[in-house]
């Protein structure tokens, strides 16, 4: 027989108590029974009965099981993902309600919350790359950043997706941990970029060629409508262009179509008509993620339930059961 968990404190405090409150019932029982000059010989048949169905409640409590331990290799597998935010003023843009920003971050959350066996980091940028939180297991640390996540973390210079893409392949190629499959590429690092597709930068086919060459898929998510939105500067006034009128900013899916493409993902969107996050989703959980470890534990079936069965017909039968423990 082999046991689930050990005997321990927990066990010994339960049968110290036992013990002590049986010791002072007995001893009241036998008060009683010398006040009236009487036998209590039936009251230890009654502690028998209790202290075999208090076992039995030991043993089960203790897990134990029967036959043969099986060993069982228990393999972790997962993704090392990097989050690219665009935090441009054009994500303030309210064509998505309460804004795209807003709305993204709670998109966010979603895509955290689905990938917990994974690594995620965080990068932010605009004309310049940030970042926020490096790969990480604690995804309530990845929440937290995101909840903070605001246009005026960056400078307000326009979007180039070459930075935050060139951190995200140094980083990558920082991580001197990482295993190679057959081929000596590396399967699972990849890449979600979030912007409104206005991509201002004179780098990002050189550094989406590097991506390419090093496997790492860039899957995009575009914010924004094609009608577009107004962005908010100061109170209850949006921002106008050198001609004086108010700035409308539209979603410009093009050259996120093409980043995805060239490197093996996808493209999707948000707004105000689909929302394809959940498809965003599949797709990223769809790669098959890389061994990190692989650990072997016993395996054994817990046949509690047996001893606990018998415990409790044992105190059905010691409750149905009357026997006068004091004899006069």
């Amino acid at each position: 027989m082999t046991w689930s968990h050990q005997f321990g404190i927990i066990e010994i405090a339960l049968i110290g108590g036992f013990v002590l409150l049986y010791i002072l019932y007995i001893g009241k029982i036998h008060r009683i029974a010398r006040a009236f000059h009487a036998h209590a010989r039936r009251v230890w048949f009654k502690f028998a009965i209790r202290c075999l169905y208090f076992s039995l409640l030991v043993i089960a409590l203790l897990g134990p099981s029967f036959g043969e331990v099986l060993r069982k290799e228990v393999k972790s597998v997962g993704k090392d993902i990097y989050l690219a935010i665009d935090l441009s003023q054009s994500m303030n843009a309210i064509d998505i309600q309460p804004s795209r920003l807003e709305k993204l971050k709670f998109e966010l959350k979603k895509i955290v919350e689905e990938f917990s066996s994974d690594r995620i980091g965080l990068i932010v940028f605009s004309s310049e790359a940030f970042l926020q939180c490096p790969l990480t297991y604690d995804h309530s640390q990845i929440n937290l950043w995101v909840e903070t996540l605001k246009t005026t973390l960056v400078p307000s210079g326009g979007t180039d997706f070459g930075p935050p893409l060139q951190m995200a392949l140094d980083k990558f190629k920082d991580e001197t941990n990482q295993k190679k499959d057959a081929q000596g590429n590396l399967q699972t690092q990849l890449v979600i970029l979030v912007s409104d597709g206005e991509d201002f930068g004179d780098n990002t086919s050189s550094v989406v060629n590097d991506l390419e060459e090093a496997k790492i898929k860039v899957f995009t998510l575009g914010v924004g409508t094609a009608e577009g939105g107004k962005i908010p500067y100061r109170d209850r006034v949006f921002k106008k262009g050198d001609d004086g009128r108010e700035v409308i900013t539209t979603l410009k899916p093009d050259a996120l179509k093409s980043l995805a493409d060239q490197t093996g993902a996808k493209y999707y969107e948000i707004s105000n008509e689909q929302n394809e996050v959940t498809k965003l989703i599949k797709a990223v959980r769809e790669i098959k993620g890389q061994l990190r470890d692989t650990k072997t534990t016993d395996v054994a079936a817990n046949d509690y339930f047996y001893f606990l069965i018998a415990a409790f017909a044992l105190i059905l039968f010691d409750v149905l059961l009357t026997v006068r423990t004091v004899r006069i």
